[in-house]
């Protein structure tokens, strides 16, 4: 009900989202990103040695034969991106997955390629599964030039781990250790709202990771995705809220700057985040690709994107193309998940004023205590994150859980349309 008000409102349109089938795979000739700033370029490994019940991402069971196919086909696709978009600048690269620790042996191949056809200028960062944690892997991680390391740990108490049909495996031996080796960023990603889960240990699990040396904790809600195979039912939307105003309370507590709705960091650390450049590539099954005009999505079929890689092919799927207002409210969506709609990037991007676009709807929002204003733009108030952690959570199922539902059962959807 309320993204059916707030996207028409924010869209200046009644029609829905609708992705459809993308017709341009084997089109090689230059798309010209108007030398972006801020391009994050995304590579996927869909390999897991077991599947976690609760993970909503795209990944099937490790196969050594598969990987190496699926490796083959990533490096003709990144030399087919460059064909495409030429040696771009990149401001990060970000392994995630799946668990991109499966495919150790080959990264040192990918990066090389990666580098080969465009220009790394920032920071490498790779998600990290707790069980593949040792000393020989992060040594070998660290020489290859990763300087942020994201962990998903999910809950430190066994209860919790159980509930998510996880095993408790030393997994607080494998955050020192990871300090002791010196990685710039360590994030630690939680869970909220785990069926059974206290307040308390909530807020032993984020103290704990802080002191095993976290400089930054990403908090999820636990989510039901229709498609996730879930004993136990999640906690109420109200229990979760709960929850994240404890969040928020102990981090004033123990000094930490909130830096988007549900992360947390040490002052003057550098944030790790996958999802909110202005612009990215997503290359591999299931990654997606953000640009001015569209929003693009690979087929979730590992099999099928080999298959079309090989053929010379793009393995996009689905296609969002984007109006001036939906591009607009997907810019605003991100931000306010980042607590602050800066006037200058908006009108850089948009050659428009937030302020003359939204009047309205920022007028509200300031009266309902959502936004302050200053000098910069309008920043996003305890209150107001409060109201987007609910939309984001009706977001996630009513678009996010419909599209990958039906991208993982067929892997060439002809249309999507999200109302």
């Amino acid at each position: 009900m309320l993204t059916n008000i707030l996207r028409p409102v924010l869209n200046r349109s009644f029609k829905p989202f609708e992705f459809v089938k993308c017709d341009d795979n084997n089109d090689l000739s230059y798309v010209d990103l108007n030398n972006k700033d801020n391009l994050g370029l995304y590579i996927h490994i869909p390999f897991c040695k077991s599947i976690c019940s609760f993970c909503p991402y795209n990944k099937e069971l490790y196969d050594e034969n598969k990987a190496f196919e699926y490796k083959e086909a990533l490096l003709k696709e990144i030399k087919l991106a460059n064909l495409r978009y030429k040696k771009q600048d990149i401001t990060s690269l970000y392994f995630g997955g799946g668990t991109p620790a499966l495919l150790l042996e080959y990264l040192e191949e990918i990066i090389d390629t990666v580098k080969e056809n465009f220009n790394i200028k920032g920071s490498l960062a790779i998600e990290l599964h707790p069980s593949n944690i040792n000393l020989d892997l992060l040594n070998k991680l660290k020489a290859l030039g990763f300087n942020m390391i994201s962990v998903g740990i999910q809950s430190f108490n066994k209860n919790c781990l159980e509930s998510l049909g996880r095993k408790e495996n030393n997994d607080a031996e494998k955050i020192k250790l990871i300090k002791e080796v010196g990685f710039e960023t360590i994030d630690v990603d939680l869970i909220f709202g785990i069926p059974e889960q206290s307040i308390e240990q909530l807020k032993e699990d984020v103290v704990l990771a802080f002191e095993l040396g976290a400089t930054q904790i990403s908090t999820y809600p636990f989510i039901d995705f229709s498609y996730a195979n879930n004993k136990r039912k999640p906690l109420s939307s109200n229990d979760k809220k709960k929850m994240l105003f404890e969040l928020v309370n102990l981090s004033k507590e123990i000094g930490l700057d909130r830096t988007s709705v549900w992360t947390f960091a040490k002052p003057n650390t550098e944030k790790y985040s996958s999802i909110t450049r202005e612009n990215f590539i997503g290359l591999g099954p299931g990654a997606a690709s953000l640009f001015d005009n569209q929003f693009r999505l690979n087929t979730f079929s590992v099999n099928e994107y080999i298959n079309a890689i090989n053929n010379n092919e793009f393995a996009c799927a689905l296609v969002l193309n984007f109006t001036k207002f939906s591009r607009k409210s997907y810019w605003l969506f991100w931000n306010v998940y980042n607590m602050n709609l800066k006037k200058d990037p908006y009108e850089k991007m948009f050659s428009s004023d937030i302020s003359e676009d939204y009047r309205l709807e920022l007028g509200i929002a300031k009266v309902m205590g959502l936004l302050k204003e200053d000098e910069t733009g309008y920043k996003v108030t305890t209150k107001g994150s409060y109201y987007f952690h609910a939309v984001e959570q009706i977001y996630t199922l009513q678009y996010i859980d419909k599209t990958w539902s039906i991208a993982r059962n067929n892997p060439w959807p002809n249309k999507i349309e999200l109302y």
